[in-house]
């Protein structure tokens, strides 16, 4: 791993002087003579080695006084792979913050939702980050800024306002100090720059966005995975994007995701535009996009098995979700049925229990249901066996009255013995929610029956414990492992739903027996 490289000077200079984009996001360049940082893949001509130093995040900085560079506009670059691959209290303080926690309930929220001091929590993330939790939500506030004055003609008092910013002169004066241009002549740039703004966004709220991400990206498990297993009315696959409803901080949402070759095209329309910065977090969240295919593949290939399935189709990432609860919900509605029954299920709890929302631009008509609409349904309304409503009820009535919390700032251990403490959870049930839905790079589905087969036909341990210990060799990155395993399957969650995609490379061979998909 790279923890901590902006602090190896002289392997931080090598990727600068390479150009090499597989560290961007991983530390940031800052030229003293210039008072301007970078990406490390930025095109300008490196500066001299004494001229470099480097930070640990775009809001360090920010806070040292360098203003982002115009030509790589590294507060862009994909956010550090580390805070999703960490459980420990930076990397879970960091994922609320991308969350908006800081903006909406202020460092002492974020300090109680880890469970520690504000003071320890400022201190921690000094210490690793060079900003604290304000410093690093200001950053976030001044990118969400740039991204609406770039792509939206809406007014900049509506941008300040959406953006997180308590006043004009605030919004002002932090985007000038950040990028070097006033408000209005970012937006004269930005149009006559190739990411001239849509003309489609506008105070609709909708809004079109480049996603990016660490190349190698594989679309074909990510995307197949969600539209195999999308819930009608709240998930559907639909013009060569996966789009669904989002509940959000201050209102709902509807997103549409397009894979194309060098980044995801993102299509927003939001009811509140100050859920822009939140609905991008949490969209990148589920579609893996701060994963290093680099590091993950590399430690894959070690294993002799495994090497032929990465070299086949390298960097597939993990389909999480934007909805932890949600997620939790439909594993345990998928527990022994097919995907097709799981997503009947579901179904039917969104016609019956869902929020209706407006979609004017397809077919989507609810968002999922909340837990405390749940947990209010007559269990002898389920159609399911009792033992699998009690284990829905308990689940559902511990979400809605706050015993079980499930989210990103989830401690991954801590909560696996919670899951594994309610009724029905098993091992499948509780490792799929803690890759899916809490981010955990190494849950593994040991006893996943399209894991156990494709162990099978490739000589490896097909008992879930002898697979278990196979598998030791294969951490961190065993949620990684099972993508690859899953691909050596024909079932609809290894293929993008299309049949003509560019970025498409799809692999897999026939099989009889399909993974478990919720």
């Amino acid at each position: 791993m790279r923890n901590g490289m902006y602090a190896d000077t002289e392997r931080c200079v090598r990727a600068v002087r390479s150009k090499d984009a597989r560290f961007d996001g991983w530390f940031f360049t800052a030229v003293v003579t210039t008072r301007i940082y970078c990406r490390p893949s930025c095109p300008v001509v490196p500066p001299k080695a004494e001229n470099m130093t480097f930070y640990p995040s775009a809001a360090a900085c920010q806070q040292a006084g360098f203003r982002a560079c115009k030509r790589c506009r590294p507060d862009t670059s994909p956010g550090s792979p580390e805070w999703d691959q960490r459980a420990d209290l930076v990397a879970r303080a960091m994922r609320l913050v991308g969350d908006g926690v800081v903006d909406r309930e202020g460092v002492p929220g974020l300090a109680r939702r880890l469970g520690y001091s504000a003071r320890q929590v400022e201190r921690q993330l000094l210490a690793e980050l060079g900003a604290g939790p304000l410093a690093l939500a200001r950053a976030q506030r001044a990118q969400t800024a740039r991204l609406l004055i770039e792509t939206t003609a809406l007014p900049m008092a509506e941008i300040a306002f959406a953006a997180g910013f308590g006043s004009i002169r605030t919004f002002n004066d932090t985007v000038r100090e950040v990028f070097a241009l006033a408000p209005g002549a970012l937006r004269e740039r930005a149009t006559r720059s190739a990411r001239q703004r849509s003309d489609s966004a506008g105070t609709s709220g909708a809004l079109s966005l480049r996603l990016p991400f660490r190349a190698p990206l594989n679309p074909d498990n990510l995307f197949g995975h969600l539209a195999a297993t999308a819930v009608p009315g709240v998930e559907e696959w639909r013009d060569g994007a996966y789009r669904r409803t989002l509940r959000l901080p201050y209102g709902h949402g509807v997103v549409a995701l397009t894979p194309e070759p060098d980044h995801i095209a993102c299509r927003l329309s939001l009811g509140d535009l100050r859920d822009l910065p939140v609905a991008i977090s949490r969209c990148r969240r589920m579609l893996d996009l701060d994963a290093d295919p680099v590091a993950v593949d590399e430690q894959l290939r070690t294993d002799p098995v495994l090497a032929p399935l990465v070299d086949k189709a390298p960097g597939r990432r993990v389909p999480r979700t934007v909805d932890e609860a949600e997620f939790a919900v439909r594993a345990v509605l998928g527990q022994q049925v097919s995907t097709a029954a799981a997503r009947t299920h579901a179904a039917r709890l969104v016609v019956a229990h869902g929020e209706p929302v407006d979609d004017p631009e397809g077919g989507l008509t609810h968002l999922f249901p909340s837990p405390e609409s749940l947990a209010a349904v007559d269990p002898e309304t389920l159609a399911m066996p009792r033992t699998r409503r009690t284990t829905f009820t308990t689940l559902v009535g511990q979400l809605a009255d706050g015993t079980l919390h499930l989210g990103v700032d989830s401690d991954w251990a801590e909560t696996r013995d919670r899951l594994l403490a309610l009724p029905g959870f098993g091992p499948w049930t509780v490792e799929v929610i803690a890759m899916r839905a809490l981010g955990d790079p190494d849950a593994f589905l040991a006893g996943d029956l399209g894991i156990r087969r494709a162990a099978r036909e490739l000589g490896l341990p097909a008992t879930p414990a002898a697979l278990a210990a196979r598998a030791e060799a294969w951490r961190p990155w065993r949620a990684y492992a099972v993508q690859y395993l899953w691909a050596t399957d024909s079932h609809p969650i290894n293929f993008l739903p299309v049949e003509d995609s560019s970025c498409s490379s799809r692999s897999g061979t026939p099989s009889s027996t399909a993974p478990t998909a919720p």
